[in-house]
């Protein structure tokens, strides 16, 4: 019983890809889309989002590398014993 029921999920799995894959096979492409302004006003808006989360990035970054900088500098000298 249980194998029956695996082999009919297969079966609807498969049916069901190859539909989809169909459907999208048959869409047209011909059509050009136009983007209103709300389109653009929102494509800027996550490029600002964006933006915002570089800039902390960038500047952790740099300071994280000037402290690894500094602190090969200031590396102690051995000391000399007697």
């Amino acid at each position: 019983m249980k194998n029956l029921i695996n082999r009919t999920a297969i079966v609807a799995t498969l049916i069901a890809a190859t539909a989809a894959t169909a459907h999208a096979s048959g869409a047209a492409t011909n059509k050009v889309f136009i983007s209103g302004p709300l389109i653009l006003l929102f494509l800027g808006f996550c490029a600002l989002v964006v933006v915002a989360q570089i800039i902390p990035v960038i500047s952790t970054l740099f300071g994280m590398i000037k402290g690894a900088k500094e602190s090969k500098v200031e590396a102690p000298a051995p000391s000399k014993s007697n």
